[in-house]
């Protein structure tokens, strides 16, 4: 899962009203902790979507999920699918979900960018816009995806950071709407052959992810390609700006070098225009990736162990913010 900073891949789930997983740094880790709280209000929220205005006050009766997420997050949009499934299922019987969608970057605070992810998602819950991040404060959340779930009385009961644990959640889930527990076993993800974290491109989360011999500073710069990029590295090739959040080409023909050691690869990109890049792994042309929003795109899904992948953007004005692997 992401923290505020930095890309943490764990699944935890608390125990129906008896004990809460905290968050862990590294991944199998647990730790435990006592914790029956109310919920908090929403607070702050600037947008709703696929509902009017909600309160945690209005809902109390009600079984209710809320789910902390950023639509160009891999790990969000990998516990969509699961959400949405309990949506469905368990709507009719008292659940309520609402997904509050927290950006990570500014564009993801867009409310036409939100509008035109869920429905991509195939999301009809409601969604609250929490650009503030007020409410996920009054959450003392710290990860994209965060599951929180409240029962009638308005207690929060059971928390989710992280994928995985999805057949603990749907239990309890089923066990407040008073429905019986699913029988089919749901699998948790297989990210183990997942071996290289997030890179951010910007200045403030690089955290030395690009070469040792290129600047990651905020800055307009000329980058040359080094000799060879080490393993979980990437290097810049050509005029780029680099922001706090992003790098930004600034010339025809820039490039991006990646080294990674993953089945899949993702890039967080935007577009002045729309262009598509051309993308080789291994010395192999793929299939070439059109950019035309802000959002995350599938440039590489293959084998697993480690790769080297060329990235090229025809054009000036690709701003690239991260790559994630799955």
């Amino acid at each position: 899962m992401r923290k505020l900073l930095g890309l943490i891949v764990l699944a935890i789930v608390a125990v129906l009203a008896i004990a809460q997983f905290g968050p862990s740094a590294l991944l199998g880790e647990e730790t435990t902790r006592q914790d029956s709280r109310p919920a908090p209000e929403f607070s702050g929220i600037s947008a709703w979507l696929n509902s009017p205005p909600l309160t945690t006050e209005g809902l109390r009766g009600k079984v209710v999920l809320v789910q902390f997420w950023t639509y160009s997050c891999i790990n969000c949009l990998r516990t969509v699918p699961y959400v949405t499934k309990w949506y469905e299922q368990y709507k009719d019987k008292g659940l309520v979900v609402v997904g509050v969608h927290t950006p990570e970057f500014a564009f993801e605070k867009e409310r036409a960018n939100v509008e035109t992810a869920i429905k991509r998602l195939g999301i009809h819950y409601p969604v609250a816009q929490d650009n503030q991040y007020r409410t996920w404060r009054a959450f003392g959340n710290q990860y994209w995806p965060a599951a929180y779930l409240i029962d009638r009385s308005g207690t929060i009961v059971a928390t989710q950071f992280g994928e995985g644990g999805y057949q603990q959640m749907e239990s309890a889930i089923a066990r407040l709407v008073g429905d019986r527990a699913p029988i089919a076993p749901t699998r948790d993800p297989d990210l183990s052959a997942v071996a290289t974290p997030e890179m951010y491109l910007g200045s403030e989360k690089n955290d030395g992810a690009i070469v040792e011999t290129q600047d990651a500073a905020r800055g307009e710069r000329t980058y040359a390609l080094p000799d060879d990029v080490p393993p979980n590295r990437f290097a810049l090739s050509g005029a780029w700006n680099v922001t706090d959040d992003r790098a930004t080409s600034l010339a025809d023909g820039d490039e991006i070098l990646l080294r990674f050691n993953a089945p899949k690869v993702n890039l967080v990109a935007g577009s002045l225009s729309p262009q598509t890049l051309s993308v080789i792994v291994d010395g192999t042309p793929q299939p070439p990736v059109s950019v035309d929003g802000s959002r995350l795109y599938s440039l590489y899904s293959g084998a697993s162990g480690e790769h080297v992948l060329r990235l090229k953007a025809p054009k000036a004005g690709l701003s690239a913010y991260s790559f994630t692997f799955g």
